[in-house]
């Protein structure tokens, strides 16, 4: 059995996330199919991240096993011929037969992307979230820092869920500007479901609540931390702003 890698980008708005579910549109779903077409067998496809309902990937990777002969950069352009123009298989190579996108990473990196501005984009709504009022960079990022290390963010975890650890390791979190973007930059050994959408929601709920006053900002997320208590979070903001960016393996 060959072990082949892609790389794969996907506009995930019309996609009911990544995972295969009966009678509706994922990602996973989509790209099988594809290869299948392609091999004409069918193939279990594994993703490193289980993106949600109407989020993106900029670099998403996924493994699967084959018996097909057909060479390998084959598996890219003839896997693209079989796939809608909204998911697009960037890279595809052979890896050893033990390697496995979700087991083998080592981190996964998210963005979540933000338009703020007085008026929305007409042709960017899709890939970002607006938001008006102007948002405080200076204590986003300050906030992002609390992330870093080893914690237990039971409170950005969505209801439902069935990961029983809730211990996540952060590597990097911080904020910046680009033009009217303010971006959000999450890396992490691993992330808990809804974790990201839920840490922006919460650090905006504290900007907001403070009142722009740094300490008190900094000081209600922790305690949001501490309580390990989803209720106490705040919102969730929308998927549309959310990206995977990139997973990495150990050389």
């Amino acid at each position: 059995m060959r072990n082949i890698k892609l790389v794969l980008e996907y506009d995930g708005t019309h996609y009911h996330g990544w995972q295969i579910q009966p009678n509706l549109p994922t990602i996973q779903g989509v790209v099988e199919d594809a290869i299948g077409q392609l091999t004409h067998s069918s193939i279990q496809l594994i993703g490193a991240g289980r993106t949600d309902s109407g989020v993106h990937a900029e670099g998403q990777v996924a493994n699967f096993q084959t018996n097909s002969l057909i060479p390998i950069a084959a598996f890219q352009s003839g896997t693209n011929t079989f796939l809608p123009s909204d998911v697009v298989v960037l890279e595809a190579s052979e890896v050893d037969t033990d390697f496995h996108a979700r087991f083998s990473a080592i981190s996964r990196y998210y963005r979540y992307t933000i338009l703020n501005r007085s008026y929305p984009s007409a042709l960017l709504h899709r890939t970002c979230h607006h938001v008006s009022s102007k948002i405080n960079v200076e204590i986003a990022n300050q906030i992002c820092k609390c992330l870093i290390g080893k914690h237990d963010f039971s409170s950005f975890q969505k209801t439902g869920s069935d990961r029983t650890n809730p211990v996540c390791v952060f590597y990097k979190a911080f904020c910046h500007t680009r033009d009217d973007f303010i971006l959000f930059e999450f890396e992490a050994e691993s992330f808990l479901r809804g974790m990201v959408r839920a840490i922006v929601g919460t650090i905006l709920k504290c900007i907001k609540d403070s009142n722009c006053n740094i300490s008190d900002a900094t000081t209600q997320f922790l305690s949001i931390v501490d309580a390990r208590d989803r209720s106490l979070a705040g919102p969730s903001v929308p998927a549309n702003g959310l990206s995977l960016v990139k997973v990495k393996y150990s050389e």
